[in-house]
């Protein structure tokens, strides 16, 4: 009976035990270790891309993506973007600095896509992902679309070299800009730069979950290159 009793109560007591503090969120860094495909991104992920090959994170739609001095690179990829294997979460920040290496500008981000689907044909115009544009068409609009950059749904700002409006400049060559893709609650879209937003797409069938959950890179002809990924879930 006393043994009985003195199970019961240590049984008791361990339940009334406080929980410590939680475990520290741990910054995950591509490379460090060989990616597993499909992994949820649940802590904040950061890729450099200080490294001579582009590595098993990444589904390579098209040759013209390598690395090249510390950065991840593409010139001619005819929109057959680059895509991180790891899933993102519904909510999350997506940063990265973008260069365009000519005044044709077509800085390309493509979130909440498929992870594997490019363009079929001459027309991006099935897409799976909202696509962030800056400077696209040899620098003559920037751009924030839904599935298809020539969308009548897509919003779009005129590029008007000149302009005191930050927001309508047109992309400079050598230039590193630092683009944020946010969404914070399940459906509105956030295009930043260089901490100035740009649009705010509210969308009222937001693409998430399988076939939307995944991040890349696209360019059309324009040599571009990318720099210090970051992506943090909200």
């Amino acid at each position: 009976m006393k043994a009985a009793l003195s199970a019961a109560l240590g049984a008791f007591l361990s339940g009334c035990v406080p929980e410590g503090p939680p475990t520290p969120a741990v910054t995950s860094v591509a490379g460090a270790e060989e990616a597993s495909p499909g992994d949820m991104i649940v802590t904040r992920f950061i890729d450099e891309f200080n490294r001579p090959a582009i590595g098993p994170d990444y589904e390579v739609k098209s040759s013209a993506w390598h690395m090249k001095d510390g950065r991840l690179c593409a010139e001619g990829a005819k929109n057959q973007p680059i895509w991180l294997k790891k899933r993102i979460p519904i909510n999350a920040r997506i940063e990265v600095d973008a260069t365009a290496l000519s005044t044709d500008g077509d800085l390309k981000i493509e979130a909440w896509g498929d992870g594997k689907s490019g363009a079929a044909g001459t027309t991006y115009s099935d897409a799976t992902s909202y696509i962030a544009i800056f400077g696209g068409w040899k620098n003559s609009f920037h751009v924030l679309a839904r599935l298809d950059e020539h969308g009548k749904d897509r919003m779009a700002l005129a590029i008007a070299p000149g302009t005191d409006d930050e927001r309508q400049r047109p992309v400079e060559a050598g230039q590193p800009y630092h683009l944020v893709i946010e969404r914070k609650n399940g459906s509105t879209v956030r295009f930043a730069v260089n901490g100035v937003d740009y649009f705010q797409f509210a969308d009222q069938a937001p693409l998430s979950g399988p076939g939307h959950d995944h991040v890349g890179f696209n360019d059309w002809t324009a040599p571009v290159c990318f720099d210090n990924l970051s992506i943090t879930p909200l």
